[in-house]
């Protein structure tokens, strides 16, 4: 986690001059180009910082402390968490609110989510992510103790009726009953991994048989009927229900591997001890090294591509590599070129948004929280 050097750093009341925000995105309101921003790396990312929580203290939070609660209590948790990873203490004012709003959806199975939400298990691992940084003195031990029961309850087993054999077995969906999918998976295995769950954690390790069904990868971990159809070591959205992939299907059915699944599905494999010398984990590797790119979301274009920049920001810093080279043999500083890339589209108010919407990617708040973290695993 990064220290909180947020109070020394931030200008007074977190807002930033008009004079600053024209140095940074031009007279014009529009995101400058790599080239056009600021050369001196922790200059750049204090201030993408320093602008996008202006943005969100200013605009982005709601009275009662939410952002983008119509759209359930996910987009808060996002933001809580990419506002902490960040450095912003959970002291802070804008924080505080926050995450006295998540206190108040915190139901009686444990849960943290609104009573008609149908996303229980996305709200809740959301926010066991964000109460787990700001837990500093163990005011929310108790509350993340019964959130993680909560989800480790909905998740598909033998509770389910589900054996080891069945697709969805070991997986998460949105909800209780809710078919299974990778990134709700991920997410549940990284909330778990945030609170100190380790490779023998039984829910991790039925969660690992899940995402290993989820790869283009024929294995002895997969016995899906999609495995050998493409084999490109890449990840796809679910194996579930016959499986489904964001980026359609090949002619023989295979499901397209795609570039956010595929940072999912490596660092699920990673926080759950599987060695980067297991061929699931090289397998996803060379995927990667064959799309290496920070102008789209392999597989699906624009599509989800402030969600591709944080999970790739996150797999990458649990692979351990500094340096990543793609499959042309090209090294790249792989944080600096995401620091430059998201500098190139952050707009004049210190948002983010992504002109396509798919996925809530038009709410500046959700895409805001996912360019946050991703810049929390990219300061200098």
């Amino acid at each position: 986690m990064l220290v909180a050097s947020w109070l020394t750093v931030l200008p007074v009341g977190g807002a930033l001059t008009s004079q600053a925000q024209d140095d940074a995105t031009g007279s014009s309101g529009q995101p400058l180009t790599t080239s056009e921003s600021t050369p001196n790396s922790q200059a750049q990312w204090q201030d993408m910082v320093n602008r996008s929580v202006d943005y969100l203290r200013q605009r982005g939070q709601s009275e009662d402390g939410s952002f983008s609660s119509k759209s359930g209590i996910g987009p808060t948790g996002l933001v809580l968490a990419g506002l902490l990873a960040a450095g912003v203490p959970e002291s802070d004012a804008m924080v505080a609110n926050g995450l006295a709003f998540l206190k108040k959806h915190v139901q009686e199975d444990g849960g943290i989510y609104a009573p008609d939400s149908s996303h229980r298990n996305y709200d809740t691992c959301i926010a066991m992510m964000a109460l787990a940084q700001a837990n500093r003195d163990g005011q929310y031990t108790v509350i993340l103790d019964r959130a993680e029961a909560f989800v480790r309850g909905i998740q598909w087993d033998e509770s389910e009726s589900r054996d080891p054999s069945d697709m969805f077995y070991g997986g998460a969906g949105y909800g209780s009953h809710s078919r299974p999918d990778l990134s709700n998976t991920s997410f549940l295995i990284e909330a778990l991994h945030t609170l100190g769950n380790g490779s023998d954690d039984e829910s991790i390790r039925k969660a690992l048989q899940f995402v290993s069904r989820c790869q283009n990868l024929e294995s002895p971990h997969n016995n899906s009927p999609h495995a050998a159809k493409i084999n490109d070591g890449g990840f796809y959205y679910t194996v579930a229900n016959g499986g489904e992939s964001k980026a359609g299907k090949e002619a023989n059915g295979g499901l397209r591997s795609y570039g956010s699944m595929t940072y999912a599905g490596l660092k699920s494999m990673i926080f759950a001890g599987v060695s980067r010398d297991d061929p699931r984990v090289q397998a996803a590797v060379e995927f990667l090294r064959k799309n290496y790119d920070l102008e789209s979301n392999p597989g699906v274009g624009q599509q989800g591509l402030f969600y591709y920049f944080h999970t790739m920001a996150k797999a990458l810093d649990a692979l351990g590599e500094e340096q990543f080279k793609d499959a042309q043999g090209k090294t790249h500083d792989w944080k600096r070129e995401l620091r430059d890339k998201l500098a190139s589209l952050q707009l004049k108010d210190g948002s983010w948004v992504n002109p396509t919407p798919r996925w809530m990617e038009g709410d500046p708040n959700l895409v805001s929280a996912y360019a946050l973290l991703a810049l929390s695993y990219c300061r200098p």
